[in-house]
């Protein structure tokens, strides 16, 4: 038995923001996304934590200026997507709402969908899950050209 202690995967993800409103509706608009509960402080909202109707991570924003700013352009997190005709479809799905985005990559892992930037500049991407087992070919074709995207 291991002495470790037991984890269950991610309960949930937070960003800061510059603009909650201008967040949240695009988060709600692009990919879906349903308010669960909102954070008043002072009576300000400050944040809302948000879950997915079809199973993605649950996500928070938090109003913090100066930190969404300096995180401009990170990604910090990849969000699933079950197989390559879903992440496709979610490209498609992007694209026809005029976000732009860097198309659908073969990685060793899987599919991955790279570009996406939110009203922030933070990265969100996606990537097919369950992960795929190294693709050994395709480790070797691009061996050392900085392809290899995680």
């Amino acid at each position: 038995m291991s002495s470790e202690p037991v984890l269950d995967g991610i309960h949930h993800l937070k960003l800061p923001v510059t603009d909650l409103d201008r967040s949240l509706r695009w988060y709600q608009e692009q990919l879906g996304y349903e308010v669960m509960t909102e954070f008043v402080e002072d009576g300000v909202r400050m944040g809302v934590a948000m879950t997915h109707p079809n199973g993605g991570p649950d996500l928070a924003l938090r109003c913090d200026p100066a930190r969404a700013r300096a995180a401009a352009g990170f990604d910090y997190f990849a969000i699933g997507v079950p197989g390559h005709d879903p992440i496709e479809a979610l490209a498609a799905h992007l694209a026809a709402r005029g976000v732009p985005h860097d198309g659908v990559h073969r990685t060793p892992v899987g599919w991955v969908l790279l570009g996406v930037h939110d009203p922030d500049g933070h990265e969100v991407r996606f990537y097919t899950v369950p992960l795929e087992p190294p693709d050994e070919a395709f480790l070797r074709a691009h061996e050392g050209s900085g392809r290899e995207r995680r």
